[in-house]
C-alpha cells in the first residue's frame, strides 16, 4: 500500500470541531444499508460508467472500492479528527485499477468516485446537522470536512490515475498485450489475416469453437479460474485452448469445440461460468464471445446463483428484462398474486407447461400424486389475473423471469 499527498494548506481545527467530527465517523462506519446502496448506485450511474456498471467484475470492484474509501476516511478521522486523510493505494484500490486497465478503460472511469463523493457529501451534511445546531460549530464543521473529503477523493483519484497509466505501460509491454490486441481485432472484425491473428494467439481460428467467460468475486481468483478453465477444457476433450485475461477476476476463455458436456465445477464454488454458443471459423469465435459476454452481464444483474449458465438458458429472461421496468410490469401483469405464492406451486407450473401441460407426466417427474398437481394447478389458475388456458405462453416466459430472480 502506498500513500500519496498533494500540497494543500491546511487548517487549524477547534477541539470542539474534532469532538464533533470524531463522533460523526463513528457513525460512518456503521452505516445503515440504504446509506450505502445510494453511494454505489451514483458511482455507477451515467452514459459514462455505462461499460463499468454493465460488467459485474468491474461494479464489484467499484464497490469495494466505495467502501475502502469511505471506511479510510472515517477510520482517520476517528484516529486524528480533522487532519488531513492521505490517500492510499488499498488492496482494493490496486485491484480496481488493475481491472479497469485490463478491459480498456481509461481514467473516465475514475468518474465514479467524484460522483461518489458528492452523495456522500449530502449523507455526511446530514449527519453533521444532527450534530450540533449551533450556527459557529457547524460552519467549521463543514468547512473542514468539506475540505477533507474533496481532497482525500482528488489525492485519491490522482494516484489511481498514476496507477492506471504504469499498469497501461506495463500491459503494453508484454505477451499479454499481443494476445489481448490481436482477440480485439478479430472480435471488431478488424482485417487482420487469419495466419498473423492465429501466431499472435496460438490458436486456431479455422473449425469448431466455444467461448466462456470465467469470473469470479474473489480478488486472488487466478488460481481457481485456472483450474476452472483446466476442467472445461477435459469436459470439452479439448487439447488446445486460448484464455484472455480480461481482468484480475475475468478470463475469456475459447475452446476448440462444439459441445462442453456437463463439466464438475462444484469443487470452485466461487468461479462463475457464462458459456456462448458453439460457432465455426471466425464468426463463432465472436458470435459465442459476444452471447458468453452478454449471459455474464444478465446472469450479475439477475443476481442468480447458479454457477454455470449457457446463452440458451438465459435468452428468453435476457430479452424480457433487458428494459428493467418493463419486465417487472410484465411480471406483474402476468402472473398476478401466483407471483408472491409458495414455490412448489410455481414450480408444478412451470414443470406441467414444460412437458406440455402433461398432468400425469408432472406427476412422475416430481414424484407427487396426479391429484395433488391437478389441485395445484387448479390453485394456480385461481391466482392468476386471467385464465391459464388463455394466457399459457406469457405464464411461461414470466414464471422465467422470476424463476432466475429467485
Amino acid at each position: 500500500m502506498h500513500d500519496v499527498q498533494m500540497d494543500v494548506e491546511w487548517p487549524q481545527v477547534s477541539a470542539r470541531t474534532k469532538e464533533l467530527i470524531r463522533t460523526g465517523a463513528q457513525l460512518i462506519l456503521d452505516p445503515p444499508e440504504p446509506w450505502l446502496e445510494q453511494l454505489h448506485e451514483a458511482s455507477l450511474s451515467g452514459a459514462r460508467m455505462r461499460a463499468v456498471a454493465e460488467d459485474p467484475v468491474l461494479a464489484a470492484g467499484t464497490r469495494r472500492t466505495n467502501w475502502a474509501n469511505t471506511s479510510r476516511w472515517a477510520l482517520h478521522n476517528i484516529d486524528s479528527p480533522g487532519e488531513r486523510v492521505p490517500a492510499q493505494l488499498t488492496p482494493e484500490i490496486m485491484l480496481a485499477t488493475h481491472d479497469l486497465v485490463r478491459r480498456g478503460l481509461d481514467e473516465a472511469s475514475l468518474d465514479a468516485f467524484r460522483t461518489a463523493q458528492s452523495v456522500a457529501w449530502r449523507l455526511w451534511m446530514e449527519i453533521c446537522f444532527d450534530l450540533t445546531t449551533d450556527p459557529t460549530e457547524l460552519r467549521e464543521l463543514l468547512d473542514v470536512t468539506s475540505l477533507s473529503i474533496s481532497t482525500f477523493i482528488d489525492d485519491t483519484v490522482t494516484a489511481m490515475s498514476e496507477q492506471m497509466r504504469a499498469e497501461r505501460e506495463e500491459l503494453t509491454r508484454g505477451t499479454h498485450a499481443r494476445r489481448r490486441e490481436a482477440v480485439t481485432l478479430v472480435l471488431e472484425g478488424a482485417p487482420i489475416p487469419s495466419a498473423r491473428a492465429e501466431a499472435q494467439l496460438g490458436y486456431r481460428l479455422a473449425g469448431p469453437h466455444i467461448s466462456v467467460v470465467l469470473w469470479s468475486a474473489k480478488p486472488d481468483a487466478a488460481p481457481d479460474l485456472e483450474a476452472a478453465a483446466d476442467i472445461l477444457a477435459r469436459s470439452a476433450e479439448a487439447t488446445t485452448r486460448l484464455t484472455v485475461t480480461a481482468s484480475a477476476t475475468s478470463w475469456w476463455l475459447w475452446l476448440p469445440a462444439d459441445g462442453l458436456g456437463a463439466p464438475d465445477l462444484s469443487p470452485l464454488p466461487d468461479v462463475r461460468v457464462s458459456i456462448g454458443r458453439p460457432g465455426t471459423d471466425v464468426d463463432g469465435f465472436r458470435s459465442s464471445h459476444f452471447q458468453a459476454m452478454t449471459t455474464q452481464r444478465r446472469h450479475a444483474r439477475l443476481g442468480a446463483t447458479r454457477q454455470v449458465v449457457h446463452y440458451d438458458d438465459i435468452r428468453l429472461v435476457s430479452l424480457l428484462t433487458s428494459d428493467t421496468s418493463a419486465g417487472d410490469d410484465f411480471v406483474t401483469d402476468t402472473l398476478g398474486d401466483l407471483a408472491d405464492a409458495d414455490a412448489d406451486l410455481k414450480d408444478t407450473l412451470r414443470t406441467w407447461i414444460r412437458l406440455q401441460c402433461n398432468t400425469s407426466r408432472t406427476a412422475e417427474v416430481l414424484y407427487t400424486h396426479r391429484n395433488t398437481v391437478i389441485r395445484r394447478l387448479d390453485r394456480a389458475d385461481d391466482l392468476l389475473p386471467r385464465p391459464l388456458a388463455d394466457t399459457v405462453v406469457d405464464v411461461a416466459a414470466a414464471l422465467e423471469v422470476l424463476r432466475w430472480r429467485e
